[in-house]
């Protein structure tokens, strides 16, 4: 349910700031909670850094978009995808590895991450994806760290198949700024 909840603030975050702005009506600015806005704290590279605080809670991640994505069948429509490494220091969570695919996926199907030669099996739900394996997020953060490039693989509900591939240029630096902020 908590996974839900964030998984839903992080992309209605993530769109907003992918659109490079926050387009808001008069009556939604006056009706909004700063707090609850995300903040960009620095972008390093194709990373950016960002704190919040939905519902009071503290949150701070590391954003990134895709360089590449490809689907097969070529051309099927998705909307954006977004990888994601948050901390909540509240919930005592530290650089959780998470995927917004932009698609419902498979239902019982698990996706995959690449980072160089190491892999990465992520469960799914809706259109969010984890690292499945708990234990293996700080090896996948360190690998991400010294690493190229992530790759995710994923198939939707209709059968599309999908390769998104996210360079890791800054993200570590990204991750030092997180850290520095939510600690």
């Amino acid at each position: 349910m908590l996974r839900t909840i964030l998984r839903n603030a992080l992309v209605v975050l993530a769109a907003a700031l992918a659109s490079g702005a926050y387009a808001q009506t008069a009556a939604q600015k006056k009706t909004a909670n700063p707090a609850d806005q995300a903040v960009l704290l620095g972008q390093f590279g194709d990373w950016g850094a960002y704190k919040a605080t939905p519902g009071g809670k503290k949150i701070c991640f590391a954003l990134s978009k895709p360089t590449s994505a490809a689907t097969e069948p070529a051309g099927r429509k998705r909307d954006p995808s977004y990888a994601f490494v948050s901390t909540r220091p509240s919930e005592k969570v530290k650089n959780e590895v998470s995927v917004i695919v932009g698609y419902a996926q498979k239902p019982g199907h698990e996706a995959a991450a690449a980072v160089g030669s190491a892999n990465y099996v992520l469960y799914t739900q809706n259109d969010g994806a984890w690292v499945k394996n708990a234990a293996e997020e700080a090896q996948m953060v360190d690998a991400m760290r010294k690493g190229a490039d992530l790759v995710v693989k994923s198939e939707s509900a209709l059968g599309t198949k999908t390769t998104d591939t996210y360079s890791l240029k800054g993200m570590g630096q990204a991750l030092d700024k997180v850290a520095e902020e939510c600690k």
